[in-house]
């Protein structure tokens, strides 16, 4: 399963929010958006380590980066 994650970097905190995005288009499903604050900044791919860490631990399952390794917007692919 792939999922959309919005990352904020140098956050005072660390959490994640889960969060369903309407669609312009009425007969399609909201699209469901995971928002995760971080503490690390994002120089040096730390912030990336730190948001595997905390998916981790938020879904119970391991994840893996897909896209958006430079990018606030990430897919993420939750495996089983």
């Amino acid at each position: 399963m792939i999922i959309r994650v919005k990352v904020k970097p140098n956050a005072g905190e660390q959490s994640v929010e889960r969060i369903f995005l309407p669609q312009l288009d009425m007969t399609k499903p909201a699209e469901e958006v995971y928002y995760v604050k971080l503490k690390s900044p994002a120089d040096g791919g730390r912030a990336n380590l730190e948001l595997v860490k905390v998916l981790k631990k938020f879904l119970g399952k391991e994840v893996k980066i897909k896209s958006g390794f430079n990018s606030r917007t990430k897919f993420v692919e939750v495996l089983e």
